[in-house]
Parts: structure tokens; C-alpha cells; sequence
């Protein structure tokens, strides 16, 4: 992400810690900058080490920070816009909404909504159109290919390169 731009998750009271850990993966492979949660259940679940599940395997972790905070709406700067994001009646489809360049995307729990209080205080709400609803981490994954599609493009070959799997070296026949 450029200097002017900045983009964080925010997390209402995740459960399960798959679905953070695969949110680590989006947010290193989409660069993102932060991801902020709230709530108990998430380190509840992941205190447990059978319920550990190693989904950021490219160790995102490791340099984006994941931090715990009361609120979400007051863990962000004041010329970061809140965009909303969940199924919610009168919600901006995501292929009709322009990104903001500074934002913090908010996610519902997995078995939640987003509080009225939160929608009411957003500068946006967006859904993704779906027959039923997406798992937290797929949704997430989604709205940040839909922000960089909608950017400047970074689509090269010297891209395709440096992050695809070591163990791949097909390339199209010219």
C-alpha cells in the first residue's frame, strides 16, 4: 500500500481461530496494514492448542500487527473512513462501492452481525452478493481482491514470480 493509504480489519468478537489465522494470510497476501478485534472468544479458542490451526502459513503474523482492542471505531485514526461489512437491508453492493483510500473494513462475528451502534457510526456499508453467507475469512479475502482490482494495477509477471509456490514453474505456452 502507498504512504496515503491505509487499510485495517476490524474484527467483532471472532470465534474461531482458522478463520484469524486465515485473515493473516489475506491481509499479507492483499498488504494490508493491521487487524484489530474484539471480544474474548478468539483468545479463548486459540489459548487451546488442539484448536490452533496454522492457516497463516506465509506468517503474516509476523509483521502485521493483530491487536486486541475495546473498540474498534476508537482503535483507528480520524481520517480513516469505517465501512461496514455484512448482510445487512439497504448495504451498498461491494461491485458498486468505491474504496476509500484510508479505511478500516468491519467484519461481524462468524455467528453474529455488527452492532446497530457500529452500522450507525459507518461512513459505508457493503455486502457481497451471495446465496447465503460467506465464511469470515473467505469474505475478507474477497473485499480486499475487490479493493486492489479496483486500484491501480501491481498485475505482473515479476509479481507472479515472487509469490507463487517455490514448487511452481508453469508458465503460458506463447
Amino acid at each position: 500500500m502507498s504512504m496515503s493509504s491505509f487499510v485495517a480489519i476490524g474484527l467483532v468478537n471472532p470465534k474461531s481461530p482458522t478463520n484469524v489465522g486465515g485473515i493473516m494470510r489475506a491481509v499479507g497476501c492483499y498488504s494490508a496494514d493491521a487487524v484489530f478485534y474484539t471480544g474474548k472468544r478468539y483468545e479463548l479458542a486459540a489459548s487451546n492448542g488442539s484448536a490452533q490451526y496454522n492457516t497463516d502459513t506465509k506468517r503474516a503474523s509476523s509483521s502485521i500487527p493483530l491487536k486486541k482492542v475495546e473498540s474498534l471505531l476508537d482503535a483507528i485514526a480520524p481520517d480513516v473512513k469505517v465501512v461496514c461489512v455484512d448482510l445487512v437491508e439497504g448495504a451498498i453492493p461491494l461491485p458498486e462501492f468505491e474504496h476509500p483510500e484510508k479505511a478500516i473494513y468491519i467484519f461481524g462475528p462468524e455467528d453474529g452481525t455488527i452492532s446497530q451502534q457500529v452500522i450507525n457510526n459507518a461512513d459505508a456499508v457493503v455486502y457481497v452478493p451471495t446465496v447465503g453467507c460467506m465464511n469470515l475469512a473467505a469474505s475478507v479475502n474477497v473485499l480486499l481482491y475487490d479493493r486492489l482490482a479496483k486500484s491501480a494495477s501491481i498485475a505482473s509477471d515479476d509479481l507472479i514470480r515472487s509469490s507463487r509456490d517455490t514448487n511452481n514453474r508453469v508458465r503460458v505456452k506463447r
